[in-house]
């Protein structure tokens, strides 16, 4: 077992960029494309993803040093540290139920794909630890095996489903037709903030503003445009950072950089998933029928819309400033920061890139999340310690925005707490 233990750890330590080339070069092979179309289409993904991570890159390394300084400018004095999903992510897999997660996610995948109970086919299999998390947080609760992994499963079909759903959104708005995003970070905050938008906008004088970057870039001009939105909102994060003026050019270049490059990589992302799409397509429609059938892919894709980066550059200090003023919270965000585009993505998509009702909203959710991962601290510390997690200097808790915070996790949790 602990061969195999360590040949999934060591596949899964490949990361998304090695994983998912490899998942979608198999499943072209699989529903009949040739080799060398297939291999064709899985390093294009595979290219696609390094440079979408190297953006991302660039947005953690230059959020990171920006919210400290934003904290250190408050004087925030806050004992849980949010330590963000990478530390998550190993915590996930330190747990002794992770080897189980992959082949179970899979079989559970294919289960509901034959049942028609989803319509996704997830080859983000590097994600899954999201449902290892879920598995981790259960078994630390009850020290059950199977409640833990029956949690997982239930974890992963909501998420599935709710990915159907959602695959509509982005088709229309963000231009991916035939894709799903699988990402549960993403997922678990839909069934609040949705809602909250649709409220927005309903609401006199508030539905009516036009917020979204093609109106404000007619509005403004070339002063509207993307790349000169992500300087002026990354300058502006420097300036409330207290940086330099060198610094603050620095991260607004950064920014900007950001807006442009990452619809690029997305692009190419498109350009090798399109084929294999249409060979699964045909592949079922063969055999079932005309069905219709996504790829579920990592959320990451849909950080390509400058609404999405918008509307989380302008959380980054809201997120900051509710830490502080939130009554009864104690989470110091701090490593989920970056993890905001993901938060909002089908926020914004709900909102139609709206970033004023996506703002309101996401402030909303975030709040409820900071107050989620402060209830949970105490049971985060305790994996965290069993985990052989290297806690953060000064570091009595920890805890984070992405997975503790995680309304669907959070309600999961509590359930088999309650009857526990």
């Amino acid at each position: 077992m602990q061969g195999f233990v360590d040949f999934i750890q060591g596949f899964l330590d490949l990361g998304a960029t090695v994983i998912l080339p490899v998942a979608i070069f198999l499943l072209g092979l699989f529903f009949g494309q040739k080799p060398g179309k297939a291999f064709r289409s899985g390093l294009t993904i595979g290219v696609a993803f390094v440079g979408i991570f190297l953006v991302i890159d660039l947005l953690v390394l230059n959020l990171g040093p920006a919210a400290q300084g934003m904290v250190e400018r408050l004087g925030v004095n806050l004992n849980v540290i949010d330590i963000g999903w990478p530390a998550a992510s190993s915590i996930a897999w330190a747990s002794p139920l992770s080897a189980f997660i992959i082949p179970l996610g899979l079989a559970v995948n294919v289960v509901m794909l034959v049942t028609k109970t989803t319509k996704t086919m997830n080859v983000d299999i590097w994600n899954f630890w999201h449902y290892a998390f879920m598995a981790a947080m259960v078994y630390a609760l009850t020290g059950n095996i199977w409640i833990s992994l029956a949690a997982a499963i239930i974890f992963q079909v909501i998420t599935l489903v709710m990915a159907d759903r959602l695959a509509p959104m982005v088709a229309d708005y963000y231009e991916m037709p035939g894709v799903s995003l699988t990402t549960a970070t993403t997922l678990s905050y839909v069934p609040i903030g949705i809602p909250i938008v649709k409220l927005l906008q309903k609401i006199p004088g508030l539905k009516d503003w036009d917020a979204d970057p093609d109106s404000i870039q007619k509005r403004f001009g070339i002063l509207g445009e993307s790349i000169f939105i992500g300087l002026v909102l990354g300058a502006g994060i420097g300036a409330l950072a207290g940086y330099s003026v060198g610094e603050i050019i620095e991260i607004g270049m950064s920014m900007a950089a950001v807006m442009v490059l990452m619809p690029r990589m997305v692009k190419i992302l498109m350009e090798g998933l399109m084929p294999v799409s249409e060979s699964a397509r045909e592949w079922l429609n063969k055999r079932f029928g005309d069905r219709e059938i996504y790829i579920g892919l990592d959320a990451a894709v849909a950080l390509g819309n400058p609404a999405v980066i918008s509307t989380a550059l302008i959380l980054v200090p809201i997120t900051v400033v509710l830490a502080v003023i939130l009554p009864g919270n104690a989470l110091l965000p701090f490593g989920d920061l970056a993890t905001i585009p993901f938060i909002v993505a089908f926020i914004v998509g709900a909102a139609r890139g709206n970033i004023v009702h996506s703002v309101i909203a996401g402030t909303i959710v975030i709040a409820m999340s900071l107050y989620m991962a402060t209830d949970l601290a105490a049971m985060y510390t305790d994996m965290a310690v069993k985990a052989e997690f290297n806690m953060p200097e000064g570091a009595t808790m920890v805890s984070s925005i992405d997975q503790a915070g995680n309304l669907i996790h959070y309600v999961i949790y509590k359930i088999i707490e309650l009857f526990h």
